[in-house]
């Protein structure tokens, strides 16, 4: 049962999760201030997700977390790429994987740096797919 924080109004998973406790910003506003590389990339990723199904898109400072009510993926900007992050209950190899890390018996947080909305093709998409439909 998703819980929403009555100090922040952010939604998480859990009663009581522990979070910094600060609001969310809407998206409009997070996108003005980030690189120009950015908000191409955040679109063509949201415009996939929401295809999928409903996703909640929670803009913090750090980036963008993605939740369904649990956080299944990240959107961070980086200096020349954005972070796609997402987690997956198996453990994937693939060259195109930037980073890779065990979180649990059987959760693991992949990411892929992406410079241009070309790059969120059908492999990432699927990936994405894959972290959405494990999280609802």
């Amino acid at each position: 049962m998703p819980w929403t924080c009555p100090d922040c109004e952010r939604i998480f998973a859990r009663r009581g999760q522990s979070h910094e406790c600060s609001p969310a910003m809407p998206l409009e506003e997070y996108l003005r201030t980030g690189p120009p590389f950015e908000r191409p990339v955040v679109e063509a990723v949201l415009d996939h997700l929401t295809s999928v199904g409903p996703v909640h898109v929670e803009p913090v400072s750090i980036g963008i977390l993605l939740k369904c009510p649990a956080t299944f993926g990240e959107l961070r900007p980086m200096v020349r790429w954005e972070a796609v992050r997402f987690t997956l209950p198996a453990e994937l190899h693939h060259p195109r994987l930037s980073r890779r890390m065990r979180t649990g018996v059987g959760r693991w947080w992949y990411g892929v740096n992406v410079r241009e909305p070309s790059e969120v093709d059908d492999q990432l998409r699927d990936w994405l797919t894959q972290s959405y439909l494990s999280c609802i």
